[in-house]
């Protein structure tokens, strides 16, 4: 069962049912993955979705990227890749797979240059953020980003949101 845990931490969020459509990204997500059986488990599968602000996501890029600017979306994963496949049978009852933040002026600034509604657009780095949870980078070369991309785009066309790569 999946569990996403949503926190607005910044008042630069505009009103929103953010935990509703964080759900529904991590879902979708999961749904493309060969990990999408964790959904199904009896585990409680745990994702932290914190929407903060540019000021917090830069700290904590600056300190674990070595990258001293905001970024619309950063992922801290919490279990080793090679122990996702294992982690459906587990009787433990609660996996923390990570967390994800989303930095609001970043997104906020992105979405209008994309012209996408703002829920959208932070779907679509929710499921990106998902996938970087369970061990897919698009900076491991161009393989990896084609995997990637088509997982998000497809993740993307399940929730009815534009086309996060277009051709």
């Amino acid at each position: 069962m999946l569990l996403t845990e949503t926190s607005v931490a910044s008042h630069l969020w505009p009103a929103h049912d953010w935990a509703a459509l964080a759900s529904a990204a991590v879902a979708a997500a999961f749904a493309e993955t060969p990990h999408g059986g964790l959904a199904a488990s009896t585990a409680e599968v745990e994702t932290s979705i914190r929407l903060s602000d540019d000021a917090e996501v830069q700290t904590l890029n600056r300190q674990y990227r070595h990258k001293d600017k905001p970024t619309n979306v950063l992922s801290f994963p919490m279990v080793q890749v090679d122990l996702l496949d294992g982690l459906a049978n587990s009787d433990d009852g609660e996996i923390l797979l990570g967390d994800i933040i989303l930095a609001a002026e970043t997104c906020i600034r992105e979405a209008a240059e994309k012209a996408w509604a703002l829920p959208d657009y932070v779907q679509h780095l929710i499921v990106h953020g998902l996938l970087h949870l369970l061990g897919y980078d698009h900076e491991l070369g161009e393989t990896q980003a084609t995997a990637m991309e088509a997982l998000e785009s497809a993740a993307c066309r399940s929730l009815g949101l534009p086309e996060p790569y277009p051709g």
